[in-house]
């Protein structure tokens, strides 16, 4: 708006002063978060390398010494093959058994009370801090030729499924507890009420909330299963065609100068852990994404 003055007879014409807006503050740029996000960023993609990528990629490069048709015959000669099965059996047996029982053993710590419960749930972390060799060691002593309790299990291949199962339990128990832990009751006593049973609510309404827990768990222990040696390598006997599995199988072409061979052997054995991993990631992707569709 434009005003006039009078001074003197004169008039003036004095014109508005603009107002420069004033400016939204600028928000400050997180310098120091970034670069600490790119430093920790660095930092583990040199420590993966150094202790994931690197060693992998010598045993593939070894595993190819030979070429495509050398790894091809190695991992395809028959010894290989009755050890990889053996190895791939043993562990998807011990990965049901495991879903099951350890499933059950998750349930009975969350939901029971019982005098030692502490104790119980301490013993089910036992095989992630006990020596694997130790474990061979303790369960030759039990059921070897000179079993206390009368079962031979030594060089047998029961003896190399207990084995297994004692190693990998854990995965399911440790997988399942959180999810039962934060599980509704109120539903469980819902269906109750309306008359169901106890198989008909743990069927209906708790199976599927730990439907992916067990799944995962029963993955890890398979995943860890084809890969374990000492706690098999005393009680198994590694009688090749029967009770040596594919981790022994390695372990003796290492001793006879095969290296390529044993290469080839254990990518065939990552192969099928990274296969295995690889599906459960995306079946868990998949579950949480209808999860979200239906929420």
């Amino acid at each position: 708006m434009t005003t006039t003055t009078a001074r003197g007879g004169v008039t003036e014409v004095v014109a508005p002063s603009r107002r420069v807006p004033s400016r939204p503050p600028q928000p400050v740029r997180p310098a120091r978060r970034r670069l600490a996000g790119g430093l920790g960023l660095g930092v583990v993609g040199v420590w993966l390398s150094l202790i994931v990528l690197l060693p992998l990629a010598a045993l593939t490069v070894t595993a190819f010494d030979d070429g495509p048709a050398g790894l091809w015959r190695a991992v395809t000669e028959p010894a290989a093959l009755a050890a990889l099965g053996v190895t791939i059996g043993v562990s998807a047996l011990v990965a049901v058994v495991n879903a099951v029982m350890g499933t059950l053993v998750a349930w009975v710590l969350v939901r029971d009370e019982f005098p030692g419960k502490r104790v119980v749930n301490a013993f089910v972390d036992l095989p992630f801090a006990l020596p694997t060799i130790v474990a061979s060691i303790v369960l030759l002593a039990l059921y070897g030729p000179s079993s206390p309790v009368g079962l031979h299990l030594n060089a047998t291949r029961p003896g190399v499924v207990v084995a297994l199962l004692f190693v990998t339990l854990p995965f399911v128990v440790r997988s399942v507890q959180p999810v039962l832990l934060e599980a509704d009751r109120d539903v469980e006593q819902a269906a109750a009420s309306l008359g169901a049973g106890s198989w008909t609510t743990f069927r209906l309404v708790v199976l599927p909330t730990l439907a992916p827990a067990v799944i995962g768990g029963t993955g890890l222990a398979f995943a860890r299963a084809i890969g374990e040696y000492g706690s098999v390598v005393l009680i198994g006997g590694g009688i090749p065609r029967r009770t040596q599995v594919a981790s022994q199988y390695i372990q003796q072409q290492i001793e006879i100068d095969r290296p390529a061979n044993a290469a080839a052997v254990s990518v065939a054995l990552l192969a099928v852990a990274f296969l295995t991993l690889f599906a459960l990631r995306l079946w868990a992707g998949r579950g949480r994404r209808r999860e979200e569709r239906a929420a």
